[in-house]
């Protein structure tokens, strides 16, 4: 497996920071201008790409009144599924301009393809990858469509077993040659913290051998940025212009200038990770000398012994290290010593 992607040109996977990607979804609220806004706010906050979801209603479900095509419980109770796909879609023919306006913001643009025409769709504007949701996980043919482009293949585990992340890895490695990233997810919307189990980064990384990311649905910045602490190479998170403005995403989406703290404070953690060290860095090498050490606290005549009363272990740094304390103790001044005068050996009496 590779250990990085690369999604126009920016290598995504471990040594190479924190991939940001700002999902619109349907935070638009169906109106393209409002998109447009999405897309340059999302350059603003200091995204690394923005991400759409692409399906028709009738692509993504049916029209139909069963019991198993209503939703029950959660953010979205009693919606049937074809009408919340209907309200949350993203027109088609607004696909090509925002392609072209993340282009112009200097910001790469992808999308979930939830279907064969969509990745036709997708692959004629030049998405430089695909994103599997975590709900398609189980769609081997449609990952292997998306492998099948070259480009790279981004599934969210979200409710997959382990057989099943297993499956859809080799399907998308079996069918193309652009690669494959995992985000770990929890689909619960919005997600409990508690529920994250984010030590799963790093086991995914260890068993696929592929970049890991997170798919984030919690309320806050919190967990994102713990993600990169346990390895998370790419951080995928919700936006929209005010939560207050509504939607079916509203509610677990980050506005402009929390996706951007999110984003500044994801990019220091992992600055902060470095590597393992126990030599003082650059920044921490100067005070060095502003370690304890043994001082003369009080005038020390010539042949007086050491007591402690007259030596102490204080800041700063430029006397004998405070291990030496037990050795000088009962030893005796070679010389005299004033007080503020930092011991070295020559001033003690073998």
């Amino acid at each position: 497996m590779k250990q990085a992607i690369e999604i126009l040109g920016r290598a995504v996977g471990p040594g190479h920071g924190v991939y940001v990607v700002a999902e619109i979804s349907a935070n638009h609220l169906g109106s393209f201008e409002r998109a447009t806004k999405l897309v340059e706010a999302a350059a603003a906050a200091g995204a690394d790409a923005v991400k759409l979801q692409t399906y028709r209603p009738d692509t993504i479900s049916l029209d139909c009144d069963r019991p198993e095509f209503v939703i029950r419980g959660g953010l979205w109770d009693g919606w049937r599924l074809f009408d919340l796909y209907r309200e949350a879609q993203t027109p088609w023919e607004w696909h090509a301009p925002l392609f072209a306006q993340a282009r112009a913001c200097g910001i790469a643009m992808f999308s979930s393809a939830f279907d064969a025409t969509a990745v036709e769709l997708l692959d004629s504007l030049g998405a430089p990858a695909y994103k599997i949701a975590s709900f398609e996980i189980v769609d081997l043919p449609l990952i292997e469509r998306c492998a099948a482009t070259g480009k790279p293949v981004i599934l969210s585990t979200g409710i997959a077993s382990l057989s099943e992340i297993v499956e859809a890895v080799d399907a998308a490695a079996r069918a193309g040659s652009g690669g494959v990233a995992l985000l770990h997810c929890v689909s619960g919307y919005p997600a409990p913290a508690e529920e994250m189990n984010l030590r799963t980064i790093p086991n995914l990384a260890e068993t696929f051998g592929v970049p890991v990311g997170l798919s984030d649905h919690t309320l806050g910045t919190a967990v994102p940025v713990a993600s990169v602490a346990l390895g998370a190479v790419m951080i995928e998170k919700h936006l929209t212009l005010g939560r207050t403005d509504g939607g079916p995403d509203a509610a677990f989406s980050l506005e402009p200038a929390e996706f951007k703290a999110m984003a500044e404070a994801c990019r220091s953690a992992y600055a902060a990770l470095g590597a393992v060290s126990h030599n003082p860095v650059p920044s921490a090498r100067a005070n060095r000398g502003l370690r304890r050490s043994l001082y003369a606290v009080a005038d020390i005549a010539a042949g007086e012994r050491f007591d402690a009363a007259n030596v102490r272990s204080v800041r700063p740094g430029a006397g004998l290290p405070p291990k030496h304390l037990p050795e000088i103790l009962g030893r005796h001044a070679r010389r005299a010593i004033k007080r503020g005068t930092p011991l070295s050996w020559r001033d003690v009496d073998d």
